[in-house]
Parts: structure tokens; C-alpha cells; sequence
């Protein structure tokens, strides 16, 4: 009998699907090294992000709907063996990452020849490559210590990457150090928490470990462990008032390195803990042990409204958006603390919508350091009449930052606002609009600094000269995805909404 063997590959293909999105970058990175040559290292670096990208649609396109993807790794099934678990909630962040991951690349390029010597571009590529491998895999498994190994996978490469921005400012040494000692503090919190869950469960696989503290309910080893891994995660997260790594690391990181890590790192960790609450604690453990509206609310409201007015005192553009960026977690925290589908769709949305708008803005930032050296505001004053393209880049994903109506932040707030008012929240609804006003004066005064200052002497802002098209394509793709994601939501609002009603359902799929 004659045998399909295009059929068979094509299907042994989509059965790996949940391995590859991670394997590829994996594999890639060690060779981005071994063939010594920058350029051999671009196309390595390009084709395996790529790569992962379309896997990660193929992911998202099978689950989109509901349902679950569980790969075996070895053909060990759980909880003996790995598992890698792909719903909607994941398979979205999965998207977020390697897209990306995708669009930075080539901007990546012109920045890493311009601020990092070429002796080390082979390396950077690597560390890039593994940090996405590391991130794609803390979405993507669905074991707890994986978890764990991911985590340090990406924050080493990481610590790596941020230091490289010390060819430019040696302070950038120190925001690595700093970003080393709070990341292993973090991680060391969390694998304790796992210790004690595997010492009370005898197991790491997050589906099993649902079902086994829900069969022996809260005891203090069990809380004690709950503590350990949100702590640890919020450091991740750079939940205020864990959050002193953050400004200093993307104010000081190569700026490719910051416009890949703003969009990525700390939404990965959102997910993180987002899998946790709901999907191994489930949303009754948290709601008893923890009471969101007591716990969460509060460092929202001080994320919100603290960050946004420590952003407001900076005199450099990078340092601004890193703390706009500490504002925007308290979005993400006010979501959980709803604990409604309509909450957890905002925050979910919103991981993707605040991606791709703060990764535009700092990508922005970085062309213009790459024209005068630069983010401080005397520095880059005029620069919206010399760099018309990229400035007006900025402008959109200023918009997006706000939540202007037809952009993608809007979506993020206006499902924040109705979550609030079904909750009766009123209060809440008064945090976001306060929040949104000190967001506009953050943004305005960007634009004011480049349209309407006047450029000081001797400050080479004269004439038309604007950034390449690497730099300038890739932010025009965030901006307009920006505006794409504020007016056809049927794929971000379709998949939050699926991640939503999974996690509060305390679901991961239980049936291996």
C-alpha cells in the first residue's frame, strides 16, 4: 500500500510544533557563536526568530478557540516526564515574543554595530538568541522547575546583554550588577516555593500540582510556598516595591537590547505569575489566602499614580519610558485584582498592546541615539523636524501609551474601565482616567521636546537626515500594528478573552 510520506512529515511536524518554537533559537544561538562571523551570525539570528514567529502563529492558531496542545518531551508522559502545555493563554505571549523578537532583529543590526564592538557581536547575537529561547520556554512549558531553568536561561543571557551598554555608559556594569542581584534573589524565592510544593505534592507538573493542593487544600507549607513563588515573581515583574532593578537597566542596556526587554521580559513574567494564581493555585486559593482587592489594588494604585509622576521629574526620554513602564504594570496588577473575565481579558490584552507601543517608543529613543549620542531632553530637542519618520513613528505609539481611541491602548483601558464598573469599582475607573491624565502630560511633553523646543547651539540637529531604514521600518511595522491591533481586535480581544475564561476557570487541561 502506497504511503502519503509528504502527509506523514507535515503531520510529525505539527505534532512538534510545541517544542520547536523553543528549540530553534535554542539550537541557533551555540552556532550563531561557532561560525565566527558577523554576518554568518545576522542570518542565524534572522531565520531563527523568523522561525519561531511562524510556529508560534501556527500555536496560536490551533488554540485560538480553546482547548490545549501536550507534548510529551521524550515520549516520558507526566508528571514523570516534561510536558510542554500550549492553550490560549500562552500561545498568545508566545506570539508577543517571537514577533517581537522578529521585528527588533533588524533594527538590532544598525544598533549593535553603532554601540557595541564588533569583537563581541557574535556573542550578543548568542546571548539574544538564548534570551529569547529562555523566554519562549517559560511560556511554553508546563513544568514548574522548567519554569525555573527558562527563567535562568533568559535573565543570565540577559545580565550579559544589559552590560554591554557599558561601551557606552559604565553605569551600565552596575544597572547589570543590580539587575544580577535582584533577579537571583527572585529566582531563589521561587525555587523555594517550588521546593516546598514538591515537598508537600511529590510532583512539578503544573496540571498535577493543581490537582493535589486543591485535594489537600491551604496548610502553612502549602501558603509558605504561595508566598515564596509571588514574591518571587513580582521581583521578576518589577512589581512596585520590587522594581529598582528596571529603570537603571533599560536606561543603561544597549538600545536594541532595551526595546527587545521592555516588550518581552517583564510580560513573560506577568504570564508567570498569571499561570500560577489561577492555574496552580486556582482563583479560590488566591481569592481566600491573598484577597486581591487588598493586596494588588494598593500597588497598583502606587504604580499607576507613583511611577507616572516619578516619570514626570526625568530629564531623559529612556529613563521616562522605563518608569511609564512601572506605571504600566499597576494596569496589568488592577486586571488580576478584579479577578472577572473582563479584568483578566485587560490584562492579557494588554501585555500585547503595551509591547508593542513601549518597544516602538524605545526604539525611537535609540534612533535617536543613534544621531546625537543621547536621551536627554536638551539633547534631543528638535529632532521631530530633522527625523520626520521616525519621530512620527513616536508619535503613534505616544498615542498607543495614552490610550488615544484607535489605538491598541485603548482597548487595554476601555476593557479595565468596564471590568471596573461590573465590579462597581468605581474608584478604579478613577485610578485609570487619573493615571491616563499624568500619562498625557509624560507623553506631551516628549512631543513638545522634539517639535516645539528649539535645538541648542552647536547641536547637529540641522537639516533632514533621519534614521536608517532598518530603524525606521521596523518602528513603522510597531506603529502600525499599534493602529491595527485599536481597530480590528478580532485576534488580541478573541485570544484574551479565551485566556481569560481558561485561567479564572482554574483550567490547564487536566486530561494529559
Amino acid at each position: 500500500m502506497a504511503v502519503d510520506t509528504t502527509e506523514h512529515v507535515a503531520r510529525t511536524v505539527s505534532d512538534h510544533l510545541p517544542i520547536l518554537v523553543v528549540l530553534v533559537p535554542f539550537l541557533a544561538a551555540p552556532l550563531a557563536v561557532l561560525i565566527g562571523n558577523r554576518t554568518g551570525a545576522k542570518v542565524i539570528a534572522g531565520v531563527a526568530t523568523l522561525a519561531s514567529l511562524v510556529v508560534s502563529m501556527l500555536l496560536l492558531m490551533k488554540v485560538i478557540d480553546g482547548g490545549f496542545l501536550s507534548y510529551h518531551i521524550g515520549g516520558w508522559p507526566p508528571p514523570i516526564g516534561i510536558e510542554y502545555r500550549i492553550d490560549a493563554a500562552n500561545a498568545f505571549v508566545l506570539f508577543l515574543i517571537s514577533a517581537i523578537g522578529t521585528v527588533v532583529l533588524p533594527y538590532a543590526f544598525t544598533s549593535i554595530d553603532h554601540e557595541i564592538p564588533k569583537r563581541n557581536h557574535c556573542l550578543v547575537y548568542c546571548c539574544f538568541l538564548l534570551c529569547l529561547c529562555g523566554l519562549l520556554g517559560i511560556v511554553a512549558t508546563g513544568d514548574g522547575f522548567n519554569v525555573f531553568v527558562f527563567l535562568e536561561i533568559s535573565s543570565l543571557s540577559t545580565y550579559i546583554l544589559v552590560s554591554q551598554g557599558s561601551h557606552r555608559d559604565k553605569r551600565a556594569l552596575t544597572a547589570a550588577f543590580d539587575y544580577l542581584i535582584m533577579g537571583t534573589i527572585g529566582a531563589v524565592f521561587f525555587v523555594i516555593g517550588l521546593g516546598m510544593l514538591y515537598m508537600m505534592t511529590g510532583t512539578l507538573n503544573m496540571a498535577d500540582l493543581a490537582d493535589r493542593i486543591a485535594a489537600q487544600g491551604p496548610n502553612r507549607t502549602i501558603l509558605a510556598a504561595f508566598a515564596f513563588i509571588v514574591v518571587g515573581i513580582s521581583l521578576k515583574v518589577a512589581i512596585f516595591p520590587l522594581h529598582m532593578w528596571l529603570p537603571y537597566a533599560y536606561s543603561y542596556a544597549p538600545s536594541a537590547v532595551t526595546v527587545f526587554l521592555s516588550a518581552t521580559a517583564t510580560k513573560a513574567a506577568v504570564y508567570v505569575l498569571l499561570r500560577f494564581l489561577f492555574s496552580v493555585f486556582q482563583p479560590g486559593f488566591v481569592t481566600e489566602t491573598m484577597a486581591p482587592e487588598l493586596v494588588l489594588l494598593p500597588l497598583a494604585a502606587f504604580a499607576m499614580f507613583g511611577m507616572s509622576i516619578v516619570a514626570l521629574f526625568q530629564n531623559e526620554l529612556k529613563r521616562m519610558l522605563a518608569y511609564s513602564s512601572l506605571a504600566h504594570v499597576g494596569y496589568l496588577l488592577l486586571g488580576i485584582a478584579l479577578m472577572n473575565v473582563e479584568g483578566l481579558s485587560a490584562t492579557v490584552i494588554h501585555l500585547f498592546n503595551h509591547g508593542i507601543s513601549k518597544a516602538l517608543l524605545f526604539m525611537g529613543a535609540g534612533a535617536l541615539v543613534l544621531r546625537v549620542g543621547s536621551t536627554f531632553y536638551d539633547d534631543i530637542a528638535g529632532l521631530g523636524r530633522s527625523m520626520p519618520a521616525t519621530s512620527a513613528a513616536m508619535v503613534v505609539g505616544g498615542l498607543s501609551l495614552i490610550g488615544v481611541p484607535g489605538t491598541a491602548g485603548f482597548i487595554s483601558k476601555w476593557l479595565l474601565v468596564s471590568a471596573s464598573f461590573e465590579r462597581g469599582w468605581w474608584f478604579a475607573v478613577a485610578f485609570v482616567v487619573l493615571s491616563t491624565l499624568l500619562t498625557v502630560a509624560n507623553v506631551w511633553r516628549v512631543f513638545e521636546v522634539l517639535y516645539i523646543k528649539e535645538p541648542p547651539d552647536g547641536n547637529p540637529t540641522v537639516g533632514r537626515r533621519d534614521a536608517a531604514l532598518s530603524v525606521v521600518v521596523p518602528a513603522w511595522v510597531l506603529a502600525i500594528a499599534c493602529i491595527w491591533f485599536g481597530i480590528d481586535t478580532d485576534l488580541t480581544l478573541g485570544s484574551a478573552q479565551t485566556a481569560a475564561e481558561s485561567l479564572l476557570s482554574g483550567s490547564l487541561g487536566m486530561v494529559h
